[in-house]
This record gives structure tokens, C-alpha cells and sequence, in this order.
């Protein structure tokens, strides 16, 4: 299997995926699914990471961010969180052998109405896996926390989660938030997207091809792809 890709590019909102190895069900328990969070949380702490939404799901997690600090915040926040998480696991389980897959994927998604579809896609991942029927049954996601924000161990920054989606405040990101979770719903657009989990970058032509000029040789044999709503920077997949 081909090494998840991971880039370095300042001031990107990124999209980032981690599974566990060979998929296993290593979070299929609530309290390990917590841990992680749990560990999330002092990465953000330690490390000043800005969250902008997550899940964790029974094999995987999924996590929005916005490198707005030094190169190494989100390496070191990912590190920190999967790394303890994992470690604590095998003690407790008395388990050996790797419990994530080597590197996580990261794709760079662009501000305002692709990030709002990116939001929409982590919150309904357990809706379109079957096991849930909408979000708020699900307890290890941001969904809950962008609905009731808290005033203690913050994840999510609001405000900020509020801007980049293209909102004037916070109540009319939540607003919006919620009428496009149940529009996907009712209306059955919640199939799996390829692009948020598998490309480079996700948005207008302009921003994908932004993306590849400043990735430079790292984007060679990348191709701006277009999609219904947008394009996507990927391998030529006719080429594979």
C-alpha cells in the first residue's frame, strides 16, 4: 500500500486521516475512542493546534486543522495524540505490534463553501456507515460540540471554524451547519468522496493549481482534476 502523503504548506485548513493498521477495530470500545480525544486536547494544549472539527470512528479518525503555527505543530500534535493513544492501548491490552498505519493522509481544503462540505462530510461518516442515523447519535465527533460549544476543554476553535466557513458569526455557521447536515440526510447526499480522504487539495481550479505550484517537485505527476463542484489535486488516476 502506497505511503499516505503529508505536505507542508502554511496557512492551509487541512484534512487529515489516520486508520488504524491493516483497518482493524481498534476504537471500536467508547472509552479508547474518549482516550484519543482526551489526547487531542492536550495536543492542543501543549502545542497550540487549531481544531477545527473531528471524529473517531471504530478503524480511523478523521480531523480538520489549520496550520497556522510553525511546521511542526501538526507532526507533533498527531505524534503526541496517536503515540500515547496507541501505547496506552497495547500496555492495557498487554497487545504488540503497530497500531496505526504508518502515516496519515492530509489533504488541503480550500476556505469557504469546500470546507463547509468537508465539515458536513466528517460529521455524517458514521451516517454513511450505517451505523448511526444522524450525527447527534454518535458521541466521539465535533458534531456535538459545534451545536452546544463548550466552556471547558474546548476543542473546536469557533470562532475561527465560523470565518473560514465564510460566516459573519458563529450562530449563522451553526445555522447553516445544521440545515446542510439534515439537507445530506434527507435528501441521501452522504455517499463516500474520494477527494477528501485521497487527494492533495480540494477547492476552486485556482486554489488547486496554488497548491501545486507551491508544493512544487513534490506535486510531479499531480494533476488538477475536475470534479461536479470543484477540482481536486491527485494522481492521474488513468495513469494508475
Amino acid at each position: 500500500m502506497a505511503r499516505a502523503k503529508r505536505h507542508y504548506i502554511p496557512g492551509q485548513v487541512w484534512h487529515i486521516t489516520h486508520r488504524c493498521h491493516k483497518q482493524e477495530f481498534l476504537l471500536k470500545f467508547v472509552k479508547d475512542r474518549k482516550r484519543w480525544i482526551q489526547w487531542l486536547f492536550e495536543s492542543k494544549r501543549r502545542y497550540g493546534l487549531t481544531i477545527l472539527n473531528y471524529v473517531v470512528t471504530s478503524n480511523h479518525i478523521h480531523l480538520l486543522v489549520v496550520d497556522d503555527k510553525d511546521r511542526m505543530t501538526i507532526p507533533r500534535a498527531i505524534q503526541l495524540t496517536a503515540g500515547r493513544h496507541a501505547q496506552e492501548f497495547n500496555q492495557r491490552k498487554k497487545r504488540k505490534g503497530a497500531y496505526w498505519e504508518d502515516r496519515y493522509h492530509a489533504t488541503a481544503i480550500e476556505t469557504g463553501n469546500h470546507l463547509l462540505r468537508c465539515i458536513v462530510y466528517i460529521d455524517l461518516n458514521m451516517v454513511r456507515a450505517g451505523v448511526v442515523s444522524h450525527p447527534s447519535e454518535w458521541a466521539c465527533g465535533g458534531y456535538h460540540e459545534i451545536k452546544s460549544p463548550r466552556r471547558k476543554c474546548i476543542l473546536i476553535d469557533y470562532k475561527k471554524l465560523a470565518g473560514l466557513s465564510g460566516c459573519d458569526s458563529y450562530a449563522t455557521f451553526q445555522s447553516l451547519h445544521r440545515n446542510l447536515i439534515n439537507n445530506a440526510i434527507e435528501n441521501d447526499k452522504n455517499k463516500r468522496e474520494a477527494r477528501w480522504s485521497q487527494s492533495i487539495a480540494v477547492g476552486e481550479k485556482q486554489f488547486v493549481t496554488e497548491i501545486k505550484k507551491r508544493l512544487a517537485s513534490k506535486a510531479l505527476g499531480r494533476k488538477a482534476q475536475p470534479l461536479d463542484d470543484g477540482f481536486q489535486l491527485r494522481e492521474d488516476i488513468n495513469a494508475l
